[in-house]
């Protein structure tokens, strides 16, 4: 992998794409194993350049200039102070609301534009995801209005005035501060921004995720209602309640395929030996090797359920100051592999958050839970945090995966779409967005064999996890050798290109946005296809998923086991997996008896 120059797949780029759908893939995959993405280089510095300019230092100099907390580079003089705190959690809110920290550039699938979000969320039409429409007055529909435009502009002109105007001073925070009283954030400010958000997010779920509001909603509500010492300890719940909601979330089969690519599509660490290490047998099995699962699970699950107990209850400071720096290196790995959804700035903000909170407040100086005001702020605080993660997980098919606390599980609702030959155009031709389909974005730049087998290493990606074997092996059995000829998509990539966010969360590609897809291009049927899985019940071993044709809806509803998926190689070579049919549209459309 060279600075300018990627690993492309050593294919022969006239003919590649006239070989068999799942010949493509084990050629794609193997090559993932060694090479990831196989990005050149200059990719990602262009992130790391962006998370240390952008992000690092232009938050640090605006947080510390509007606080009266400088000079920045003065890093004792801010660190600790939790002014400084709320303004990098708002600045980072701020950016991913813009579209310019998760879910940005090439390796969310934004080519040309890089950017999605604002670009998207300013234009009249585009589509619009309403959580439950029709259900809460004045959500109905699936079109971005003025309306729309407005809050959303109002929303990011909120999160200026928070981060511009000074704190507020206050001697309740006399005893938190190790310098000048620089006060807190604006609560009045929290509140009309959490009042945004809410309004924004039941008109527009996309936004509302984009905005990573449930991890940051709630520190903005904590901000604005709670004193200094319940407001610490209240973020403390805040981070280990996303960490163990991961860690949890990571039982079971899936993760385990999630963590030898995600190590493969690392450019800096590992040689192509230690990549090859994270799988059983390569070239001939890639399932995951003992290794990467005791990678997964201990450097994982473990860590992040284990690690953030330490870090609520220790009074120990060898102990405590250990149990920081894990996290800290937990996050700086995480942001080292450039996870494809690219969340580089949240996993910063959570580095500096364990520093912020366990070692600058920690639990012997009169921050642990028994110093909060009352145990029922507590039981409240608690409560609130780990309502969605419950519910999420139990059913997964009433609450997105990031509320669910899912990040990185594996265990993600997902999708792939067909197109028959020619009908991706359509998207192009009746859709109102901010970018063209991304094959398109990717032929402006480069050949069109190569453009699209750039694209067919998205579902190499998605092959190497659990949901593909289910998804490829409904795509085998409807769309029969017509598969070799279709052009198949990552529905996560797709989706990216047509509401300007994903982040691995198959809800916003749902049965509704489905819909809003037909009525404004009008597919024939057989033209476009789509299989959908939802996220595995905590409880159930298995899988529900639907098959959509966009013209005719729903046509079979179902369920495959997570055992059957996991045991397969990325491209079937025994087949399609074995799947449940519940439901048919044929079947429903006899008549009883």
């Amino acid at each position: 992998m060279g600075f300018k120059t990627g690993d492309f797949p050593p294919v022969d780029v006239e003919t590649f794409l006239e070989k068999p759908f799942l010949e493509r893939m084990k050629i794609l995959a193997l090559h993932w194993v060694e090479y990831g993405f196989g990005s050149p280089r200059m990719i990602h510095t262009t992130y790391i350049a962006k998370l240390l300019l952008l992000y690092v230092l232009g938050g640090t100099v605006l947080a510390t200039a509007t606080s009266g907390l400088g000079p920045f580079w003065h890093v004792s003089d801010w660190w600790a102070e939790p002014v400084f705190y709320q303004k990098m959690v708002l600045w980072t809110g701020f950016l991913e609301a813009v579209g310019l920290a998760g879910s940005w550039g090439p390796l969310a699938g934004h080519f040309k534009p890089m950017t999605g979000g604002i670009l998207f969320w300013t234009k009249p039409n585009t589509i619009r995801l309403p959580p439950w429409p029709g259900k809460v007055p004045f959500t109905a529909g699936d079109r971005r209005t003025v309306v729309d435009i407005v809050l959303y502009l109002a929303l990011l002109a909120n999160f200026v005035f928070a981060l511009v105007l000074p704190g507020v001073p206050s001697t309740a925070v006399d005893h938190l501060v190790h310098g000048p009283n620089a006060g807190l954030v604006n609560g009045s400010l929290m509140l009309s921004l959490v009042a945004l958000l809410a309004v924004v997010g039941v008109r527009d779920k996309v936004v509302f995720l984009a905005a990573r509001s449930e991890q940051y909603l709630p520190a903005m509500v904590f901000f604005a209602l709670l004193g200094p010492v319940d407001m610490i300890v209240s973020l403390k719940l805040l981070i280990a309640s996303v960490w163990i909601g991961a860690g949890i979330s990571k039982f079971g089969r899936h993760f385990s395929n999630v963590v030898p690519p995600m190590v493969s599509n690392t450019p800096f660490l590992f040689s192509r030996a230690m990549k090859r290490a994270h799988y059983r047998e390569f070239p001939n099995d890639i399932r995951p090797s003992r290794w990467a699962k005791t990678l997964a699970h201990i450097g994982g699950t473990c860590v992040e359920c284990i690690t953030p107990l330490v870090l609520l209850f220790s009074t120990n400071h060898a102990l405590t100051l250990l149990a920081v720096a894990l996290m800290v290196v937990f996050h700086v790995f995480i942001l080292l592999t450039f996870p494809l959804a690219v969340p580089l700035e949240w996993n910063v903000l959570f580095a500096y958050a364990a520093v912020f909170l366990f070692w600058g407040h920690p639990a012997w100086a009169g921050y642990g839970l028994a110093d909060m005001s009352s145990p029922w702020v507590a039981a409240v605080v608690i409560a609130c945090l780990v309502f969605f993660p419950v519910l999420g997980n139990l059913r997964p098919d009433l609450v997105s995966f990031l509320p669910s606390m899912r990040q990185y599980a594996g265990n993600w609702a997902s999708a792939t779409w067909a197109f028959a030959p020619g009908a991706e155009a359509k998207l192009n031709e009746h859709i109102v967005r901010a970018a063209d389909n991304q094959i398109d974005q990717l032929r402006t730049m480069y050949p069109a064999p190569i453009a699209e087998i750039t694209m067919q290493q998205t579902l190499a990606w998605r092959s190497m996890h659990s949901q593909a074997r289910g998804l490829f092996s409904l795509m085998i059995k409807h769309l029969g050798e017509d598969i070799d000829t279709y052009t198949l998509r990552e529905a996560e990539f797709a989706c990216n290109s047509l509401v300007a966010f994903n982040f691995g969360d198959g809800h916003l590609h749902d049965e509704f946005m489905i819909n809003a897809i037909q009525r404004r291009c009008q597919f024939a049927p057989g033209e476009f296809l789509v299989a959908w899985v939802e996220s595995q019940a905590i409880h159930q071993d298995f899988q529900r998923y639907w098959v959509m044709d966009a013209a005719l809806g729903v046509i079979e509803r179902g369920r495959w086991k997570v055992a059957d998926a996991v045991a397969e190689q990325p491209w079937l070579p025994n087949g399609p997996i074995p799947l449940q049919v519940e439901w048919t549209a044929t079947s429903a459309a006899e008549p009883a008896g």
